[in-house]
């Protein structure tokens, strides 16, 4: 099992920054891939950032240029740095894992694992 705990979440103006941060705990050496998801009220949930075991990577169209998915296995955290934030971009942010290798596109059925989530509000 892999627990995963996010943190970072927090109301932001349009252009502002923010890092979310998802430490992770149990049998860590199973995770093969590891994603940041969002979702906004009436939405589905949309993968935009995801990185490999050995520290691939890749993002949703949305968020290209923009956002920067990393991850620091001596400390099992998995942080999101978001930049240029928009109003859309409000949403809850979920971390997840999985055993598998990464898949494209980044699609929340390839994951067994999640956290709780963290929200990030973006205003005008």
């Amino acid at each position: 099992q892999v627990q995963l705990v996010e943190s970072g979440g927090a109301s932001v103006q349009a252009g502002g920054s923010l890092r979310l941060s998802c430490a992770f705990s149990g049998s860590t050496y199973i995770i093969r891939c590891m994603a940041w998801f969002r979702q906004a009220p009436g939405k589905e949930r949309e993968g935009i950032a995801r990185i490999d075991g050995i520290g691939y990577t890749a993002y949703a169209d949305s968020v290209l240029g923009r956002f920067n998915i990393s991850k620091d296995n001596a400390n099992n955290i998995l942080s999101l740095q978001m930049n240029s934030l928009k109003v859309e971009g409000s949403a809850m942010y979920y971390c997840a894992a999985d055993r598998t290798w990464c898949q494209r596109p980044i699609s929340d059925g390839d994951f067994a694992y999640w956290g709780q989530g963290t929200q990030v509000t973006v205003s005008p």
